[in-house]
């Protein structure tokens, strides 16, 4: 038995369950604000383990808000999120209110629209919380995302500092740094919005290719308007 339904505060979990499937059972969610409608309404959905999962809709109906609940930014949901679940009514997973804010983060990766670049190196930019930089696994990021040509042709190379949000660089190189972020966690699961809508054809094309290996082993939600990014999705919702 996985779950504790008495307090939540005092059952804060550090350990993921084997099966990483993610399992929602009418799930809403609405913004802060008097009159506002939910932006995601009774949402039953099965995020299978280990597989990669699309994400498709209209703008304005709620995949980016799901992402953001998915990483915690967003709590206040009415519903139930369950890890390790066997369906969306199921309550035989782990309650994902009971894990531990820090202890989920380290376990995703996450590129969001809104992504932020640091007034830092960019090595710094992509080992962010690391102490101690894994250089090897830097450079493996890099050519995952495809920046590392771009990266070795600065003077300074990884020790190139950025500007604020990005300063300095152009949208393609900002979404490819932050590819190359998420990658350098070695994460057990991986959530992508719009993740390469700035990119031009070729290196998207060379980066969904690389990514389709990487995602091997992963619990994966990719959010895409083009079907050249989700087309080799094991489900499409």
């Amino acid at each position: 038995q996985l779950d504790n339904e008495e307090d939540p505060q005092k059952n804060y979990i550090t350990q993921l369950p084997e099966n990483r499937t993610i399992a929602f059972n009418k799930l809403s969610f609405t913004y802060p604000g008097a009159g506002n409608s939910p932006v995601l309404d009774n949402i039953d959905l099965l995020i299978p383990n280990n597989k990669v999962t699309a994400i498709v809709g209209a703008s304005g109906s709620g995949k980016t808000t799901l992402l953001k609940i998915l990483l915690k930014v967003y709590e206040q949901y009415e519903g139930d999120i369950r890890l390790g679940a066997s369906n969306q009514n199921s309550k035989d997973g782990l309650k994902f209110s009971f894990i531990s804010h820090s202890y989920w983060r380290s376990e995703c990766g996450g590129v969001l629209q809104d992504g932020y670049i640091f007034n830092d190196t960019i090595a710094r930019n992509i080992a962010v919380g690391d102490d101690e930089i894994d250089y090897t696994r830097l450079a493996q990021s890099c050519h995952i995302a495809c920046i590392h040509p771009f990266i070795e042709s600065l003077p300074n190379g990884y020790y190139t500092k950025l500007g604020a949000e990005g300063t300095g660089i152009s949208q393609g190189q900002k979404q490819r740094i932050l590819i190359a972020r998420a990658i350098y966690k070695d994460p057990a699961y991986l959530f992508f919005d719009e993740a390469t809508n700035s990119l031009d054809a070729n290196n998207e094309k060379n980066i969904v290719k690389n990514l389709e290996r990487f995602f091997e082993g992963r619990t994966v939600v990719i959010i895409a308007h083009r079907l050249s990014t989700i087309k080799k999705a094991d489900k499409i919702d």
